[in-house]
């Protein structure tokens, strides 16, 4: 790749494809990739400008005939948890989460294979072997980290780290602005605890104390139940138009 290549991003445009959000819909998606020094800056703008980032790509819709995929970052400083928001959160008061070098393991590819098979055994990563999920941990050039969630040991207080199994992990990009979740995935055997849930509430606490006004969840897409859990966090911003507009419950 050319050092132009590499100081200017360079836009491709996706083939159709059918829409994985809304039946009848197809997608297509505007991309680039995130190489070089300058990638942690670009993969900033780029985020504010309604990109999300897989691997060293950085993508955003690019749909002919619909705009049904919406930005959305929570407001970190004005949120204040529902009651059933706090009732997550004390059900997973035994939980620590420790960030943890971008290395894949064994124990959180094979988490990652069970969260698959139990909740998107028809999506698109369902056929990802240990190869891709270490691509995915590790094929960046841009500020990120893995935050694993284990159960609370008697050492926990002094030491910061849990015990036991992993039970949650979130790779999480870290940006000027805030902390974006680029994809997260849990044991289906510990449902009644609403993990996904529970890791948005802790990534706004450690947005917070980061002094980071936002955390990215990535595309809300009204009528897909599978994105209908992102417009519950609120006050949040929506991308519309090019611009970022605040909505409240």
């Amino acid at each position: 790749m050319t050092k132009h290549a590499l100081d200017t991003p360079q836009f491709y445009l996706t083939a159709p494809a059918p829409c994985p959000y809304l039946e009848g819909q197809e997608e297509r998606k505007v991309f680039t990739h995130l190489v070089g020094e300058k990638a942690p800056g670009i993969n900033d703008m780029l985020t504010n400008g309604g990109f999300r980032r897989s691997q060293n790509i950085a993508y955003r819709p690019a749909c002919e005939r619909c705009r049904a995929c919406v930005s959305v970052r929570v407001l970190t400083n004005d949120f204040r948890p529902s009651r059933s928001f706090k009732r997550i959160t004390k059900r997973n008061h035994d939980l620590i989460g420790e960030v943890v070098p971008n290395s894949p393991t064994s124990e959180q590819f094979s988490l990652f294979r069970r969260y698959l098979d139990d909740r998107h055994l028809d999506g698109g990563m369902a056929d990802m072997t240990v190869l891709d999920y270490s691509m995915m941990v590790e094929d960046s050039h841009v500020n990120s980290c893995v935050i694993e969630y284990r159960k609370r040991g008697p050492d926990s207080g002094i030491t910061g780290k849990g015990e036991g199994d992993v039970i949650a992990v979130a790779l999480t990009d870290i940006l000027q602005n805030g902390l974006s979740m680029v994809y997260s995935f849990f044991d289906p055997a510990e449902d009644k605890r609403s993990l996904g849930t529970y890791m948005v509430l802790d990534h706004i606490t450690r947005s917070r104390r980061l002094g980071l006004p936002f955390v990215y969840l990535g595309y809300w897409v009204e009528g897909s139940p599978k994105m209908s859990y992102k417009s519950r966090f609120m006050p949040q911003e929506r991308l519309e138009g090019g611009h970022w507009l605040r909505f409240e419950d």
